[in-house]
């Protein structure tokens, strides 16, 4: 069997087309660049009717070759991907074989974009996010890993070969080899190649995507939960609990953010039982934000309240007792033939650690949100009204924050997918064979000079989620300030 192209047959029509496109639309935005500086500033001219005057001459035509150029460009792609999705490798080499193997994640895709175009200007400001071109990439990127990452993990989708299967003479082999095991029923290549340990560096790629999908959010999430429930207090009430914890906050934001990972992860802290005591007090703060919640709304209607608080803390306090009890560690709650959920140690570890070093920014950010807000005029009207400290916190002061947080949110999903990229890197919390896009990079780096496709695609991946995070968050930061 031979070895797989990059773009098999479709290259010899795609890759002409994608080479001239591509050189034009360089060129015509360089040449571009270049005469804005020699250029005057072009005004523009109106009609009768107050229609503006479509720009002629040079660079009239020069706008016009950059549209088109574009437009072929995005034609080109599309070709590729159609190609690949109907042919897959066997006429589409490389990038077909993984073009085809992403149809799912492509189906999604394009069902998610039309039901949010359609209903759009009933989806608040995330349906303004489709009005900015910036927001639209960054939530494609973003929504790409999210569906790679749960069409895995749910169904083992994408992937064509087990993440930690060693095949036999698959060693460090280069992208498109054929593999050993097809007759056996096996995918017959290796799109990516194969790593230092003869596995399928495409599939470890996809796998990776499940471990940082499953903690960047999550632990985001609880660190903004610990975040809103000391900051909002913090900023509206002042005094000595705006001084202790902005005290505390500032210490652990004076220590260098890779240091304090290095000590939280380390086997020598981990054996001292120390991440299951944050783990203790960090995963409260979803259940008394969640109480505090339902309390300070329904405060005036006890039975529905109390039923509310029942539906909704009893579940998060199982879950809470669950994650945190650990027969394996100093905190121990229930036996272990009672844990219903249990989190491997590792990745606990570097969930604590990403959620203890996140809180003091967000807390930071929401204190100082609170400060500004608790002086407009209508925290003034629910004061008059009478409404308690905790209502006017969460339901005035904080839904009037919403756009600054979501933007933060977003940013802050992109360092946490860094500092894990580091983490594994650096071979600290997470278990030795687990395939983090950090622990790939990592392993691969060793051989960079001879084998650079075992370090690529993980590392390509990382930046196209941490950009389309950053997108997102521009797209969202421009459609709120228009609120």
């Amino acid at each position: 069997m031979e070895p797989l192209t990059w773009t098999g047959s479709l290259g010899t029509v795609l890759n002409p087309a994608l080479g001239v496109s591509l050189a034009v639309l360089v060129a015509g935005v360089l040449l571009q660049s270049l005469l804005a500086f020699f250029q005057p500033e072009e005004r523009i001219s109106f009609n009768a009717d107050g229609t503006a005057v479509a720009t002629g001459g040079f660079n009239g035509l020069l706008k016009a070759i950059i549209k088109w150029s574009f437009a072929a460009l995005v034609l080109t792609l599309v070709g590729y991907i159609a190609g690949g999705i109907i042919t897959g490798h066997t006429n589409g080499g490389i990038f077909g074989g993984i073009i085809r193997q992403f149809v799912p994640v492509w189906g999604a895709l394009v069902a998610t974009f039309v039901l949010s175009f359609v209903y759009k200007r009933r989806l608040g400001l995330y349906g303004k996010l489709f009005d900015s071109t910036v927001g639209m990439i960054g939530f494609g990127l973003v929504m790409f890993w999210a569906y790679t990452a749960l069409f895995y993990g749910m169904f083992g989708w994408i992937i064509t070969h087990e993440p930690l299967e060693v095949a036999s003479g698959m060693k460090n082999k280069v992208p498109g080899t054929p593999f050993r095991g097809a007759e056996e029923g096996g995918f017959p290549f290796y799109l990516l190649g194969g790593d230092n340990l003869s596995r399928d560096v495409f599939s470890r790629m996809i796998a990776g995507s499940t471990v940082v999908m499953q903690i960047a959010p999550r632990a985001t999430l609880f660190a903004f939960m610990v975040g809103i429930t000391l900051g909002l207090p913090a900023g509206y009430r002042g005094g000595l609990l705006d001084t202790v914890l902005s005290f505390l906050a500032n210490l652990i934001l004076a220590f260098p953010v890779i240091l304090l990972f290095y000590l939280l992860v380390t086997p020598e802290i981990v054996e001292t039982g120390l991440p299951s005591y944050m783990a203790m007090f960090l995963f409260l703060a979803p259940i008394i934000f969640t109480g505090v919640l339902i309390n300070s709304r329904f405060y005036t209607q006890p039975p529905k309240r109390n039923l509310y608080m029942a539906v909704a803390l009893t579940p998060m306090v199982l879950l809470y007792v669950w994650l945190v009890s650990d027969s394996s560690t100093p905190v121990s709650f229930i036996p272990a033939s009672l844990d219903a959920f249990n989190v491997p140690g590792g990745i606990l570890v570097v969930f604590v650690s990403v959620v203890f070093v996140n809180s003091p920014t967000v807390f930071r950010i929401v204190r100082g949100l609170t400060l500004d807000i608790k002086t407009r005029d209508y925290v003034a009207a629910a004061q008059t009204r009478g409404e308690g400290a905790w209502y006017i916190m969460l339901w005035e002061i904080l839904p009037n924050a919403r756009g600054p947080l979501i933007v933060d949110f977003c940013l802050r999903i992109g360092y946490t997918t860094i500092l894990l990229g580091t983490l594994g890197f650096f071979g600290l919390g997470l278990p030795p064979e687990s395939p983090d896009w950090g622990s790939t990079i990592n392993e691969g780096r060793k051989l960079l000079s001879i084998y650079p496709h075992p370090a690529l695609p993980p590392s390509f991946a990382l930046l196209s989620l941490v950009l389309g995070l950053n997108l997102l968050a521009d797209g969202l930061r421009e459609e709120s300030l228009k609120d």
